[in-house]
């Protein structure tokens, strides 16, 4: 049989076969806690699948990876697990017409957050476990038929340490017995079951709306319950329902919403029905922006989009798993902009979200959003910037195409008539065909159907008095679209604003459209050709508009468009167009005066990247020097204690590298030197180390010293961090064992080590590393789990080699094996084009000297 993997083929096969009635399962995690002797720790699982044969055959399989099965039945026959197990399947014969499967197995604990995760807090020694399934983990838990089209209702039970509190989708109790015996779900699939257990700090609350009553709770471990704002994530959480329930008209169907905060978690959230979970980083420890609380409401309400695009009406394989995903994206946004205090979401959305879209879909690897999923190695790579940010981005251009009523009319009908059930981007479209009139087909086949992003240019010309005689949209890309686009004309008025004197909607369609609307106005100073973002493409400039952003980017008063001014400007340095120090010297002039904070934080990762990455290595020292220049002194100008202040000191200490930007993050940090109104709490206080540690002046004693300060699971991941970065052959030896040839760390330790490990100051020192990396990746992905085995071959690809010896490397890994598993091959693809794309941004700023 195959192994791990499951092809589409298979499970069309098996829906085909079979439907399921119900599953039963009873966990015992009381070995949990406590010592073992037990090579791998393992816990008892029991299920009982009731399913109907409803074709022809006689044969299938269940899924179940765990180290061993004491016991198979199959309608009351004994099944010899040896002859039927072989790690992954269960193979299954003599179907009749009605079945019962039960199987008694002992599942392993997870250290890689992929199924039954365990973990245990450094600071007090409790134990944590949560479940995480997407696409297909939860075999790792639960025997069962693992794909999303199957769907059926569960009945968890779970018997757990006497002190510990367990949760599942359902409302639960502890009975008599001391088991904890939970609700029966409505029909679900298997990736969004879940059971969270441990002795997690937990805080209730209640969602009323008439006749409605939601129980709410949230919950966080113990050690971080003093940080833990409890209020605010019930706040964004009632907001959240108040919206779906006014616009959806389909009252939430999963009784209980419980959202539960989990250590070393792999991803931001997973919309588990009536038990989401979350990574614990969204609880802070310490001062954070308005930025990080946008984000976090953001993923709250995308996570409850789900109860209704994903868990209610799930996608019948993997292909369309665009038809949660995005709408679950696009609906963070918008709802944060609507029903929360987070109105300016659209701006970072534009900044943030698309240009996470705009590099995957440049990759070779850039797929249409209706993807075509062979197996579950493709599915786990296809949860990307695609499938998320660019189907929200087209989405956002559907509403602008169909109507706001007309989309949120679809959605209701869509639930109504699917509920529980499963669909196929041809059941949306129907219905969306029905409620805006609109030809959904041809729109779905430019948008959905094909892939690459399209790049928009003003092409303008003028009378001998400066007026505009004609201004038309260019269009660029494979596949020219349909773009629902604003243009609109910006100019410098007598305070020295830059402010949006007209504007004009257009259909841009073919090679060419002329915006027959904005003929006869004034000489603008700048001409956006995707203003107010309605569409999805890369915005060029005209010579004027560029030199115009140059020169007064900062004075652009409207938010969202001084953020597509930026992400447009970023677009044309990493597509080699506008060298790096233009785009440096473009920042270090006008970020100071950004308004938008998300936006700002925005700005300083892509500088930072400008000068790693894409400017010549001759003057990477010389732009890092100004960066950390420009940082000081926006830090000393902001004002005190403000948001901006504390991401100005963020940027600082990361661009830090000179001897006396150093001394000065030693006195913030031993209290010799002080800024008016930076609060260096313990988060400032491991960004300000971090810096120190990767230049060698902080050693491990000083790094332990900080641990001892902060002995927390956080404060852990810090250490290990700042240990790997340390500039010594032998540090990076030990970090390179760690993570390569080892399994010993968890998910969590091993993303620290990685992170630690290549440092853009350390190019020489990891170079011998590039060659390793070629020879172990494919055994490594043999071996690790495939999250273990993307963040290890994504992470330590050697990247910062950045010339074309690494180049010619690559190709010749990939030349040599094609045989290779596709989703590693995809992986490899996709760093060789960051690196090929680095060299090109290279050239152009080297030609700038």
């Amino acid at each position: 049989m195959p192994g791990e993997n499951l092809s589409r083929d298979e499970a069309h096969e098996r829906a085909a076969l079979l439907s399921v009635d119900g599953y039963e399962v009873a966990l015992d995690l009381r070995s949990a806690v406590g010592a073992s002797d037990e090579a791998v720790r393992t816990f008892r699982s029991v299920t009982t699948i009731r399913f109907r044969r409803t074709g022809t055959g006689t044969s299938t399989f269940a899924d179940l990876i765990a180290p061993s099965v004491n016991a198979v039945s199959l309608n009351g026959r004994s099944l010899d697990p040896a002859e039927v197990f072989d790690g992954a399947r269960i193979a299954l014969d003599g179907l009749a017409d009605e079945n019962t499967l039960v199987v008694d197995a002992q599942c392993a604990y997870s250290r890689t957050g992929e199924g039954m995760h365990r973990f245990v807090d450094p600071e007090d020694g409790e134990v944590y476990l949560y479940t995480q399934y997407e696409p297909a983990d939860a075999r790792r838990v639960y025997a069962n038929f693992e794909q999303p089209d199957l769907k059926a209702p569960y009945r968890f039970s779970v018997t757990a340490p006497e002190e510990w509190t367990v949760w599942s989708n359902g409302a639960g109790e502890r009975d008599a017995d001391g088991v904890w015996r939970f609700a029966e779900t409505a029909p679900i699939s298997t990736y969004i079951t879940c059971v969270v257990a441990g002795p997690y700090h937990y805080v209730t609350d209640t969602y009323r709306r008439g006749d409605l009553e939601i129980p709410l709770g949230a919950m966080c471990r113990k050690g971080l319950a003093k940080h833990f704002d409890a209020d605010d994530v019930f706040l964004v959480t009632k907001q959240g329902f108040d919206f779906f329930h006014d616009n959806f008209d389909f009252p939430y169907p999963f009784g209980k919403y419980d959202q539960a905060f989990v250590p070393e978690y792999n991803l931001g959230a997973m919309e588990n029905p009536g038990m989401v979970t979350f990574r614990e980083e969204y609880v802070f420890r310490g001062k954070v922006t308005q930025a990080s609380y946008e984000a976090r409401a953001n993923v709250i309400l995308h996570e409850m989009a789900h109860m209704w695009f994903g868990d209610l009406v799930t996608m019948v394989w993997w292909d369309d798993l665009w038809l949660k995903e995005s709408f679950a994206d696009f609906m963070g946004s918008f709802v944060n902009a609507e029903a929360t205090r987070f109105t300016n979401s659209w701006v970072t959305f534009a900044n943030n979200r698309k240009s996470w879209a705009y590099r995957a879909d440049q990759l070779p690897s850039t797929h249409p959003i209706t993807a075509d999923i062979r197996d579950l190695e493709d599915a786990k790579l296809n949860f990307d910037g695609i499938t998320y940010a660019k189907g929200a981005s087209v989405l956002k251009q559907l509403v602008a195409y169909a109507g706001r009523d007309a989309f949120l009319e679809g959605a209701r009908r869509y639930f109504k008539r699917h509920a529980y059930g499963n669909t196929r981007l041809g059941d949306l479209l129907a219905i969306l065909e029905e409620t805006s009139g609109r030809d959904m087909k041809g729109w779905a086949k430019s948008w959905l159907q094909t892939s690459g992003v399209n790049v928009l240019a003003p092409d303008v010309t003028y009378d001998a008095e400066g007026r505009i005689t004609e201004l038309a949209v260019l269009q660029e890309g494979d596949e020219l679209r349909p773009h629902r686009t604003a243009v609109g004309l910006y100019r410098l008025d007598a305070d020295g604003a830059l402010v949006r004197y007209a504007r004009a909607e257009a259909d841009v369609t073919g090679v060419r459209t002329v915006v027959a609307g904005l003929a006869g106005e004034e000489r603008p100073d700048l001409v956006l050709v995707n203003d107010d973002d309605l569409t999805y493409c890369k915005m060029r400039f005209d010579e004027g508009s560029l030199a115009t952003l140059r020169e007064h980017l900062g004075d652009v008063t409207d938010p969202l468009a001084r953020a597509l001014c930026w992400s447009a400007l970023w677009n044309l340095t990493r597509d080699g167009l506008v060298p790096a120090r233009d785009f440096v010297a473009v920042v270090l002039a006008f970020a100071g005066r950004e308004t938008e904070i998300g936006v700002l934080q925005m700005v300083h990762a892509w500088t930072k990247s400008a000068v790693t990455l894409y400017a010549a290595p001759e003057w990477r020292e010389e732009g890092g020097r100004l960066l950390a220049e420009g940082g000081l002194r926006e830090l000393r100008a902001a004002e005190p204690g403000s948001e901006h202040q504390l991401t100005w000191a963020r940027f600082f200490a990361a661009t830090a590298s000179t001897d006396a930007d150093l001394q000065l993050l030693e006195g913030l940090l031993d209290g010799t030197a002080r800024i008016d109104g930076l609060d260096v709490d313990q988060e400032l206080r491991w960004a300000l180390l971090s810096p120190l540690a990767a230049h060698g002046r902080a050693d491990e004693a000083r790094i332990g010293e900080e641990l001892a300060r902060d002995d927390t699971a956080t404060g852990k991941r810090h250490q290990v961090r700042l240990l790997a970065s340390r500039p010594s052959a032998a540090v990076k030896a030990q970090a390179w064992a760690q993570v390569v040839e080892s399994d010993a760390l968890s998910n969590a330790l091993v993303e620290a080590t990685i992170a630690g490990f290549a440092q853009p100051s350390q190019r020489e020192l990891i170079a011998p590393y590039a060659e390793k990396y070629f020879a172990a990746i494919e055994r490594l992905w043999a071996e690790r789990s495939i999250q273990i085995g993307m963040d290890v071959v994504r992470g330590l690809f050697p990247g910062l080699q950045d010339d074309a010896a690494t180049l010619a490397a690559t190709d010749a890994w990939l030349s040599a094996h094609e045989s290779a598993a596709p989703a590693l091959r995809r992986l490899v693809l996709e760093a060789r084009d960051d690196l090929a794309r680095a060299l090109r941004a290279q050239e152009c700023d080297r030609a700038a000297e």
